[in-house]
This record gives structure tokens, C-alpha cells and sequence, in this order.
């Protein structure tokens, strides 16, 4: 006979916070997920990183003057940064992180797709 302690008590009290840590690892990996299906919030213009780079949420709006190497053919929906799908509206950039920038917008880090 061993000395090891067989309580079953303890024994199901284990397979219940094992179950329990696995079933909380499987749904935070299933939430991230989730959330980037749902879109992250709009980079608005009057954030303080979109004030820097000059962004418009329409490339006609962005300022001539201040860009002179602006062209209304530049958008964020075919820029390098932008990481979109093909399409949509919005979609994340680099530049931007945890906003979502308007693909017709523009900034002065355009940078076209090679």
C-alpha cells in the first residue's frame, strides 16, 4: 500500500478547475477573434495621431496647401499601411493602431502599394 492521499473530493475539485481553466483559455481565444470581426473603432480627424499626419476621412478634403504632394488618386485603400480587406469601407493601418482609418481617407504617410 502507498501513502498517497486518494480524496476523491480533491480529486474532483482538480478536474473541475482543470476543466474550467481550459474552457476559459478555448473562449479567450476565440474573443480576440471575435472582436476584429466586429471592426475597431473610426479614427476620427481630430485625434491627436491623425492631426499629426494631416488625415482626412476623404482624400479630396486633405489640404492642398500644407501637402503640395497630395494627389486625389491617393487613398488609404491603396496605400501600403492600409490593411483592409479589398472593399470595404474601413479597415485597419498600421499607422493607426487599434483604429480603423476610412478607405477613401488619406494621410500624409501615404505610401502606395508596391
Amino acid at each position: 500500500m502507498s501513502n498517497h492521499d486518494h480524496n476523491p473530493e480533491s480529486r474532483r475539485r482538480f478536474l473541475r478547475i482543470a476543466a474550467g481553466t481550459a474552457a476559459a483559455a478555448a473562449i479567450a481565444g476565440v474573443l480576440p477573434k471575435a472582436a476584429r470581426s466586429a471592426g475597431l473603432p473610426h479614427l476620427l480627424p481630430a485625434d491627436p495621431a491623425a492631426v499629426a499626419l494631416g488625415y482626412v476621412e476623404n482624400t479630396a478634403k486633405a489640404n492642398q496647401a500644407k501637402y503640395p504632394n497630395h494627389k486625389v488618386s491617393q487613398d488609404c485603400s491603396n496605400c501600403n499601411f492600409y490593411k483592409g480587406a479589398a472593399g470595404s469601407a474601413w479597415g485597419p493601418c498600421q499607422l493607426f493602431p487599434g483604429k480603423d482609418v476610412n478607405a477613401k481617407g488619406w494621410c500624409s504617410a501615404h505610401a502606395p502599394k508596391a
